[in-house]
This record gives structure tokens, C-alpha cells and sequence, in this order.
């Protein structure tokens, strides 16, 4: 049985493809927790988690008895705006770890193909060695650079 985490982010999910026109869904998170028999805090955890920017999404809550979440599903038509958006992602240093959890991100999005995704991450692994074992760069240095090197490859697939 898969977990509680996915199951909850799959439901949401479901409800963007249920409203494909819509950009955006509303929720309460009281009942959702009652639906899937937790707690609501679990809700809180599934958004942190799965619907964030880098993910292409922003939620907004409002607490209270009359509170809700919104969940607002982040397109770029225009290249500008992907490239704006992939750039503050990506921001001035990242870690391999964010660099792959990003890439699977917007290989989900649509954004790269998997042949793209896997070019990337070993051009950028080749660069983490290199910075390692050739230049002895720090960590912050060899992140920083990698960032860069992620934002120019981003930037020349977005406007090819």
C-alpha cells in the first residue's frame, strides 16, 4: 500500500486533472485530514513537501474557521517568464541533491526530456569531479558553480 504522503498527493493532483482548465484548487484542510483519517498537520507536511515552487506550485492558507488552502498550479507560456522562474529556483549555489530533486521536477513539468535531464546531470557531475579532484574547489564553490552551469544549460533549452 503506498504511503500516506503520496496517496494525499496524488488526490490533489487528481483534482488539477479533474478541472484541467482550471489554474487553481481550494480545499479545507480539516476534511481533507477526515477523508484520509488523519491528522492535519499530515495535510501541512504534503504541501511543504509536494506542491512547492520548485514543483510548479504555490499554496496559500487561510486559518480559521473559514479557512482554506489554495493551490495554484505555475505555467509559463512565455520562455522569459520559465527562465525567470527556473533562475530564482536554481538561485546562486545548489546541491546535488536539490540539482537532481529539481531536474526530476521539471522533467515531471514537462519542462526537459529525460534525455535532457540525464545530459545535465552528468555534465554536472563531470564538473563536481573536476572541482573536486583537479581544481580542490570548497563545496560552496563546486555548488556555485554547478548552479551557474545548471541556469546557462536551463536557459539554452528554453530558448532553442
Amino acid at each position: 500500500m503506498p504511503n500516506l504522503t503520496r496517496v494525499i498527493e496524488r488526490h490533489i493532483k487528481e483534482l488539477f486533472d479533474v478541472g484541467s482548465e482550471e489554474a487553481s484548487v481550494s480545499l479545507r484542510r480539516k476534511e481533507l485530514a477526515a477523508s484520509f483519517g488523519c491528522v492535519p498537520s499530515q495535510i501541512n507536511y504534503v504541501l511543504r513537501k509536494c506542491f512547492t515552487p520548485e514543483r510548479g506550485y504555490l499554496v496559500e492558507s487561510q486559518r480559521g474557521e473559514h479557512g482554506y488552502i489554495r493551490i495554484v498550479r505555475l505555467s509559463y507560456e512565455d520562455p522569459e517568464d520559465r527562465l525567470k522562474h527556473v533562475e530564482t529556483i536554481v538561485g546562486d549555489s545548489l546541491s546535488e541533491q536539490d540539482c537532481k530533486r529539481l531536474l526530476t521536477s521539471l522533467q515531471e513539468r514537462g519542462l526537459i526530456n529525460a534525455r535532457e535531464r540525464l545530459i545535465i546531470e552528468v555534465a554536472l557531475r563531470h564538473a563536481d569531479d573536476l572541482g573536486r579532484s583537479e581544481f580542490d574547489l570548497s563545496p560552496y564553490k563546486r555548488s556555485a558553480i554547478q548552479a551557474e552551469m545548471l541556469k546557462r544549460m536551463l536557459r539554452g533549452l528554453v530558448l532553442a
